[in-house]
């Protein structure tokens, strides 16, 4: 089985060795197709205006100057000797991608990009409590049960147009309680904040931000089984589309083209 990994923490990041770890004890076959700087936030980005350029490591191993999709898309078209890989592993992210966060990662967009080219995809993460420089991720935690997770997944399989999306608990794997298949959830509560700086010459800036929050998910749901110390498996798909809108609005918008409504129209009250 030929394997590629990414991430959008970029080719150094301890969570790229994690996952290293997890696909060579599936396959001897692993290619690495990293972004050279992290892209923590890229979500489904493609660097368009600029020429994307390739640091080859090894035979194997490259760094990019560009987006986790970028990246996936370089390797499948451009770096890999011989046959598409089988599988794609994106990860293993430094913290959670979890509930809405899903639409802005660039861990899960790696694992799309695969899944457009037709590759079965996962994306990995480790749930952290704390985002400081001096905490360590349990990556023991993804490293003891990733391959036993994605071997498992891999038998069972799941829709071309789905990905996987993992995250495991911020514990240490002796303390991890279960694996739950579970849904996107959603926080009841805005985490992302601007502040307000001024530097040294008297202009403003601004830093991007996130609250540490916690909410009170539904049960089956991606946050709800990583706060219970679970294994939270999640399968994605890029259709957007809210269907109950789509059977509704179909019996008020379809047809010829609505034409506007001036002020003297009685049923906007005009005189």
């Amino acid at each position: 089985m030929r394997i590629l990994l990414t991430n959008d923490d970029g080719i150094h990041a301890p969570g790229l060795k994690a996952l290293e770890t997890i696909a060579r004890a599936l396959s001897d076959d692993v290619w690495i197709c990293a972004p050279e700087y992290e892209q923590s936030g890229a979500s489904r980005a493609l660097t368009l205006s600029d020429p994307i350029r390739v640091r080859k490591l090894d035979d194997r191993r490259f760094a990019v100057e560009g987006t986790p999709t970028d990246c996936v898309m370089m390797a499948v078209q451009q770096l890999i000797d011989g046959p598409a890989p089988d599988l794609v592993l994106s990860g293993v992210n430094r913290g959670q991608n979890l509930a809405e966060d899903v639409t802005l990662s660039g861990t899960v967009a790696g694992a799309i990009e695969g899944m457009a080219h037709g590759i079965r995809s996962i994306a990995l993460s480790q749930t952290m409590n704390f985002f400081h420089d001096e905490v360590v991720a349990h990556w023991e935690t993804a490293e003891h049960f990733g391959p036993g997770i994605v071997q498992r997944l891999l038998e069972v399989g799941w829709p071309a147009d789905v990905v996987m999306n993992v995250n495991f608990p911020a514990l240490p794997p002796e303390k991890v309680a279960a694996v739950e298949v579970t849904r996107q959830g959603f926080r009841d509560g805005l985490l992302r904040n601007m502040e307000k700086r001024t530097d040294l010459r008297g202009r403003d800036y601004y830093w991007m931000g996130f609250s540490a929050k916690a909410s009170e998910p539904a049960e089956g749901t991606d946050l709800r089984a990583v706060y219970e110390g679970k294994i939270s498996v999640t399968p994605l798909h890029i259709d957007l589309t809210h269907h109950e809108s789509v059977h509704k609005l179909k019996s008020l918008l379809g047809g010829a083209p609505p034409k506007l409504k001036t002020s003297s129209d009685p049923s906007r009250g005009g005189e």
